[in-house]
């Protein structure tokens, strides 16, 4: 590491700079809930969003640019383009969940985009729509219109992150049926290369940014189980914690599931066994 300079840490990632085009971004197993980080991790939670990541992007190039370089033996490790990031989330729901579905309950619409009435919670809406948000640096993103967006990152460039987010999500979506799983929603972030060029940047339809759902016992109407940090919030919500700093320790049956968890949606996407993975992680590279 001695070639890279630590320029950011986020709630998972740790950034470096390679140079001015290149940075490193190191996927740790750190887990936060309510925007809080555990003191636990999640072993080997890092190596699959980055080997997820690394999957999706080999594979949505010919949809749209991305920036990708070079995937490291470690496995949680990726060198990328620097961009200059949009100041949005670009988020496409299928399914009325999360936020979504609490928006749609309080005004019939999602992002100011009027939804039929009488849906259910986790229902497939009737075409996937995308919703953009703020990114908080503190706290929750928020929702915004597409008006709002469009103003922060003007016109051309929102028309262009919103056509390739819609085109990325009915791309996932179909692989991920095929593979038993429904995508309910995910969250894109793009940003502008030295050369001009809009891309696909960050992580890339992981557990982390996506909702994915078994779809064997799919039923709307409820909540549905999912391949991310459920066991955490369900503890979280049960043990008494406030969902202020700090965050509380984690039993080891709730790390020793999610971890379970995350590994399944990674072998199910991919169709890759883990354990290949962490033998040479260019298998996910096709």
């Amino acid at each position: 590491m001695a070639e890279a300079t630590h320029v950011a840490s986020g709630k998972v990632r740790e950034i470096y700079s390679l140079d001015d085009e290149r940075l490193l971004l190191v996927a740790t197993d750190r887990i936060s809930t309510f925007d809080v980080v555990h003191p636990t991790p999640i072993p080997d939670k890092g190596r699959v969003l980055t080997g997820l990541s690394a999957f999706w992007l080999a594979r949505t190039r010919d949809i749209v640019p991305n920036h990708f370089l070079e995937l490291r033996a470690d496995g949680r490790s990726m060198v990328c383009r620097r961009l200059e990031m949009l100041p949005i989330e670009c988020v496409v729901r299928g399914y009325l969940a999360g936020s979504g579905w609490k928006d749609y309950r309080a005004t019939g619409a999602v992002s100011g985009q009027e939804l039929p009435e009488g849906l259910r919670e986790s229902e497939r809406l009737p075409e996937p729509i995308f919703t953009p948000a703020t990114k908080a640096s503190v706290g929750h993103d928020e929702n915004i219109t597409e008006a709002e967006a469009a103003a922060l990152c003007g016109e051309a460039r929102y028309e262009e992150a919103k056509e390739a987010a819609l085109a990325l999500y009915a791309f996932a979506a179909a692989h991920a049926e095929e593979r038993g799983i429904i995508l309910a929603d995910t969250k894109f972030e793009f940003g502008i290369s030295s050369d001009g060029v809009l891309r696909l940047g960050d992580e890339v339809l992981t557990p982390d940014s996506s909702r994915f759902w078994p779809r064997e016992g799919y039923e709307p109407g409820r909540s549905q189980p999912s391949f991310d940090k459920q066991f955490v919030r369900d503890w979280c919500e049960q043990s008494g914690w406030d969902k202020t700093p700090p965050a509380p320790e984690l039993p080891e049956e709730v790390v020793v599931g999610t971890r379970a968890r995350y590994i399944e949606a990674f072998e199910r996407l991919t169709g890759v066994a883990f354990e290949r993975y962490l033998e040479g992680p260019e298998v996910v590279l096709g």
